[in-house]
């Protein structure tokens, strides 16, 4: 029997936006619409009030990137009815979330959000940094191996923590997309969306571009020269901010790309922006299934994404967009000709795909998981 009662942890939620809150905000809510409760405990923020099943730590500021805040261990009493533990990190909270589910002899499920061992560099620098990469590895494999079983959005991150030494059940989870709210917009409102933002028309110039955090472990800086040596002139546009915010705009002088920079979109808007790309845009070699990629299919759009990590799997070159090696300019802006050469066609395949990838579907998966690890 699939159990109902599930306490969540994760180091980042709400306010902050991100792959890791919009999955878990919507599992939360299939679950819940399900007759399920899936209570979550993060870092408490100022400028947020929690919900019902909502439930807080003290936090502090995180000194290595701004707006994002660290949470205090803690097990709030409304979670201690849990049959289920799940921590979607193995830092801080995740800690809070072993110890609860020690403390109720209850099975303790992981989720595989992040390899940590490639934000090494947020921390140190130099020999430091491989110092910082080694010891985050290490705890990384001995925290899911304490899990009953390890969740990941995908089998390359599967084969990952095999290949560091995991031995716990590993499950394939895709994080899943809200198809009913992702979805290609009508004509009119992605036309209307480009003139809000001062965009070419459609059918006046190719648009690419990616939207997301920016991070210096997505390689953002590869885009702009890809871009300029594609054929066409396509304008290029970014959403999102982070960090590496100021060195994507840097490679974008260098690589003479006039580039529109957008900020951050409210959700609402994004749709529209997916929809009016001719393609999206995705060299991070580090994600563990690349949630923007599948939104951007959902949408109809095709992405050219690098041929590592996730990206080599979520990715289906020649179907929903196409691949290119790591590093290797020539074939980025390669792949950008092929993608736009071949719009119409990968659309529709994207577009075909929509049902594998819904949110409805990576539930129905993790209650599976739920109810093996309580048998």
């Amino acid at each position: 029997m699939t159990p109902r009662t599930v306490a969540a942890f994760t180091d980042t939620y709400l306010p902050t936006v991100n792959g890791v809150t919009y999955t878990l905000e919507s599992w939360r809510r299939r679950w819940r619409e399900r007759g399920g409760r899936m209570d979550v405990v993060f870092p408490g923020a100022p400028d947020y009030e929690p919900g019902e099943g909502e439930y807080t730590t003290r936090s502090v500021g995180f000194p290595f990137y701004d707006g994002f805040r660290m949470g205090l261990p803690g097990v709030p009493d409304a979670v201690h009815d849990a049959e289920v533990v799940h921590a979607h990190t193995p830092f801080a909270l995740g800690l809070s979330g072993w110890y609860l589910a020690r403390k109720l002899d209850a099975p303790l499920v992981a989720s595989y959000h992040t390899p940590t061992a490639e934000y090494a560099d947020y921390l140190a620098a130099g020999p430091a940094a491989a110092v910082v990469e080694g010891a985050a590895r290490r705890y990384e494999r001995r925290y899911m191996n304490a899990a009953d079983a390890v969740v990941v959005p995908s089998e390359p991150a599967g084969e990952h923590l095999r290949n560091i030494g995991v031995h716990s059940r590993v499950e394939v989870v895709p994080n899943g997309v809200d198809t009913d709210f992702f979805a290609r917009p009508p004509d009119d409102e992605v036309r209307a969306f480009r003139r809000r933002h001062d965009l070419p028309a459609p059918g006046e110039a190719p648009l690419v571009g990616y939207t997301g955090r920016h991070g210096f472990e997505k390689e953002l800086e590869e885009i702009p020269p890809a871009v300029a040596a594609a054929d066409g002139e396509p304008t290029l546009v970014f959403g999102g901010d982070g960090p590496a915010r100021e060195a994507v705009r840097e490679a974008c002088e260098a690589a003479g790309v006039d580039a529109r920079f957008l900020g951050f979109l409210p959700r609402e808007e994004l749709p529209a922006f997916y929809a009016g790309l001719d393609a999206f845009l995705f060299p991070s070699p580090v994600e563990t299934q690349g949630l923007v990629a599948l939104e951007a299919n959902a949408c109809g759009t095709p992405v050219v994404g690098v041929n590592a990590g996730a990206l080599a799997d979520t990715v289906d070159d020649g179907v929903t967009g196409a691949h290119y090696p790591r590093g290797d300019t020539a074939a980025f802006a390669a792949a950008i000709d092929r993608t736009l050469a071949d719009r119409d066609a990968l659309s529709a395949a994207c577009l075909d795909r929509r049902d594998a990838t819904s949110v409805e579907h990576a539930v129905d998966r993790l209650a599976e998981v739920y109810a093996a690890v309580t048998e």
